[in-house]
């Protein structure tokens, strides 16, 4: 844990009793800091409360004596409307952050030279958040990896010199944190989401852009450079002096990190250098894991870790859960496990990574459902079809693509196995990648992936895929 000392023999209101909730609601306690907790769902105010917590209504509490409100970043700071909370606090004039800020704030108390290495991104960020820890802990690091990806912040241990904090951040949190000072930020790629609680793409793009922004004196800005948001972010900084390095997976690049015939290539003027290769690395397979693998590599490079060093480390980087997977392989086929591709756009990623799909796909449909894919039907040998989504799908695939109704996971599995073995292709995929949500048959994604990755490793002759 971080013990929060800046606002030491102070009272601070903290909304937002989940799990970082609590942590700076600890956090702050240990600091020093008197806490005044409060939430909309009664049961989590209950929990603070059984903690040791002192809770309140803060709707009919005076806001005269709070030095700050902690607000959760699942809370509205500006869109569609101001939470409750955060229209009190103005009107006390009381300063509305969140967990990250505080981070900062004793970060710089304390340890003001300890590497601190923050993502954002519309997609990938977890990947190459968990990709860059990966690489700090094989080049030596106490590495504390938190933030979005599930692990408060506050939770971890202190900042110091040797220990290097790898954070995932959602634009929530940036905009939560307006002291955020990274010694490297990285920002992968802007596209349009969350507008929601943003307003405008525009506006999203802004709090995208704090985050390397205020990439600390003497630190580097990584920059994804295949969308025009980020291009433009790119060249501010650039102008307004910050070291940036650019990143991209589509085009050469004078000055950066650009991949090209699967290796990531440096280049600096007239000189190029190949920094690793990708080829054969599973776990980083198609252009979307590229460009997460180039940018985990400007930042290990910034870091200064060897070139020798960072290949080690992305072969053996074992990927995420849920996230292209690689859950067995028997004989010629591969099983892998997208869970998390519950939208078309997600599971595009994965549909173009492979050649030859047995295509698990099916759940609780989402707006357009798999019309925009029609591009990766000639890599799908036959399609499973299973839940709410099925007969939608299945009006979608037509002719293009052989289908049948599965309805349910365990059925999709068996058949597909059944049939990429049968196949007698180099390499089949049995890729889960369901272009829709989890909710008609399973609580949320990580529990239909688990079952997927159950259900593979039980079939006869499965080995782990090493």
């Amino acid at each position: 844990m971080i013990p929060v000392t800046s606002f030491s023999g102070k009272t601070v209101a903290v909304f937002g009793l989940g799990g970082s909730g609590l942590a700076s609601c600890q956090a702050l306690r240990t600091g020093g800091a008197e806490v005044i907790a409060a939430d909309d769902n009664a049961d989590n105010v209950a929990k603070a409360a059984q903690a040791g917590f002192t809770t309140a209504d803060l709707r009919s509490v005076s806001w005269a004596n709070f030095a700050a409100l902690i607000l959760t970043p699942g809370a509205p700071l500006t869109h569609p409307a101001p939470h409750w909370s955060v229209l009190k606090a103005r009107e006390a004039g009381c300063e509305v952050i969140g967990d990250v800020e505080l981070f900062c704030r004793e970060r710089r108390r304390h340890a003001p030279n300890a590497p601190f290495v923050a993502i954002t991104g519309t997609n990938g960020k977890s990947t190459t958040t968990a990709l860059i820890a990966h690489l700090m802990k094989v080049a030596g690091y106490d590495t504390q990896m938190g933030g979005n990806i599930g692990t408060a912040i506050l939770s971890l241990e202190p900042p110091r010199m040797g220990r290097v904090h790898v954070i995932e951040m959602s634009s929530y949190q940036i905009d939560l944190a307006p002291s955020l000072d990274p010694s490297v930020g990285i920002l992968i790629n802007i596209s349009e989401d969350h507008i929601d609680r943003h307003g405008t793409l525009a506006h999203y793009a802004a709090v995208k852009e704090r985050l390397v922004a205020g990439v600390q004196q003497g630190g580097t800005a990584i920059v994804g450079v295949d969308d025009g948001w980020c291009r433009d972010i790119a060249d501010r900084l650039d102008r307004a002096g910050k070291r940036v390095v650019r990143i991209s997976v589509k085009n050469p690049l004078p000055d950066g990190l650009y991949v090209e015939h699967e290796a990531i290539v440096r280049a600096s003027g007239a000189a190029r250098s190949e920094v690793a290769r990708l080829g054969g690395i599973g776990s980083l397979r198609g252009l979307h894991n590229a460009q997460n693998a180039a940018c985990a590599s400007a930042c290990a490079l910034a870091m200064g870790i060897a070139t020798d060093v960072l290949q080690n480390a992305l072969r053996s980087f074992p990927g995420l859960a849920h996230r292209m997977e690689q859950v067995g392989r028997r004989g010629n086929v591969l099983f892998v496990n997208d869970s998390k591709g519950t939208n078309a756009d997600a599971a595009a990623h994965a549909l173009s990574s492979f050649a030859d799909i047995y295509w698990i796909a099916g759940g609780k449909p989402k707006a357009g459902g798999i019309t925009g894919l029609t591009e990766y039907f000639p890599r799908i040998r036959k399609a499973y079809l299973i839940g709410e989504a099925a007969q939608e799908f299945s009006g979608t695939l037509g002719d293009r693509v052989p289908h049948e109704m599965s309805g349910t996971l365990d059925v999709a599995i068996a058949s597909a196995a059944r049939d990429a073995e049968a196949s007698g292709l180099g390499e089949a995929v049995v890729l889960l990648t369901p272009a829709c949500a989890s909710f008609d048959q399973y609580r949320n994604f990580e529990i239909r992936g688990t079952a997927f990755r159950d259900i593979v490793q039980a079939l006869p002759g499965v080995k782990p895929v090493v």
